[in-house]
């Protein structure tokens, strides 16, 4: 019978304390990173979509184009809850925006939702402020006359009524029809000449040779349109995407050859 051979165990290794703390420092650099990162983001997100941003008021009216007697803005309820108080009283803001618009009604039967806090804020505050129609340019336009006066409700000091223009009609000569109806009716039951607001491309395709009774307002936001030597033009919107502390949602900037 052989006689069994015991196995040689070979002893393990040690593991050095340096490989250790090679790997626990690789480690905590790794996991330092996906923090500073994690931060970086954070504190992006944070500023970007959390926190309003801030406006400075020296840049804001430096960028206010020159040449112009007054500089106003238009909300409606795209804006959102507007803290008015924080503009005009704790900001300051009424130093700077002489004039604001309100949208109040759309077509025969919509009612902006903020119509009234708006208008009834700005009348507290003594803000010379006005109010605007949307023009539901294929619908009739009495009844949308109807609508808006029964909300507007016309005071001495308001700004003139504003129609606003922005979608076609059934043809262009339908277009200034009812436009034409519209804004003689308001004018005949107010006393109050109603301003044309359109687009540039409106005005330059369906509106430069007609209306020459009446002012407009112009959208144009990449450059200052060269028709704005028009007489008829008083109101220039040079950007629909400005910002404004106590108002989250970027809102239209506005100026003028009047002063409010």
């Amino acid at each position: 019978m052989a006689t069994l051979k015991k196995k040689k165990t070979i002893p393990k290794k040690p593991i050095s304390r340096k490989s250790k703390s090679s790997k626990s420092k690789s480690k905590s650099i790794l996991y330092g990173f996906i923090i500073l990162i994690s931060l970086l983001i954070a504190t992006f997100v944070y500023w970007e979509f959390i926190i309003p941003p801030v406006v400075n008021k020296i840049s804001f009216y430096n960028s206010i184009p020159k040449g112009y007697k007054s500089f106003g803005i238009d909300v409606s309820h795209h804006q959102g809850d507007i803290d008015w108080e924080t503009l005009f009283k704790k900001e300051e803001y009424d130093t700077i925006i002489q004039f604001v618009y309100c949208k109040a009604t759309e077509g025969n039967s919509h009612v902006d939702t903020k119509w009234e806090i708006n208008r009834t804020t700005l009348n507290n505050m003594g803000i010379p402020n006005g109010a605007y129609h949307f023009f539901r340019s294929k619908d009739k336009p009495k009844p949308q006359v109807d609508h808006f006066l029964n909300y507007w409700k016309k005071r001495e000091v308001d700004l003139p009524p504003v129609l606003d223009v922005e979608t076609e009609g059934l043809s262009d000569s339908d277009l200034r029809a009812k436009m034409t109806i519209w804004l003689e009716e308001v004018e005949k039951r107010t006393g109050m000449r109603p301003i044309i607001y359109t687009s540039l491309h409106f005005f330059e395709s369906k509106f430069s040779h007609y209306f020459p009774d009446y002012k407009f307002w112009i959208a144009a936001y990449s450059q200052e349109p060269g028709c704005i030597l028009d007489n008829r033009i008083i109101n220039w919107q040079y950007s629909e995407s400005g910002i404004l502390p106590g108002i989250d949602e970027e809102v239209d900037f506005n100026v003028s050859k009047i002063l409010y």
